[in-house]
């Protein structure tokens, strides 16, 4: 996944062992809610830019 979103220009994203369990129920929910995959993911992403900005990577 990770690198599809760099070649989709998507800002990657790695899921951290304390948001595991949220991306695995996520994964099991998605037919009922998206919302769950959806938010972890966008976390993990938002921590990555965090990193990214820490040494100055343009995204």
């Amino acid at each position: 996944m990770f690198r599809e979103c760099l070649r989709y220009n998507i800002v990657p994203f790695i899921i951290e062992d304390r948001l595991k369990l949220f991306y695995y129920r996520g994964l099991q929910e998605w037919d009922r809610e998206k919302g769950y995959l959806t938010d972890t993911c966008l976390a993990s992403q938002d921590k990555y830019k965090a990193y990214l900005d820490y040494f100055g990577i343009a995204y």
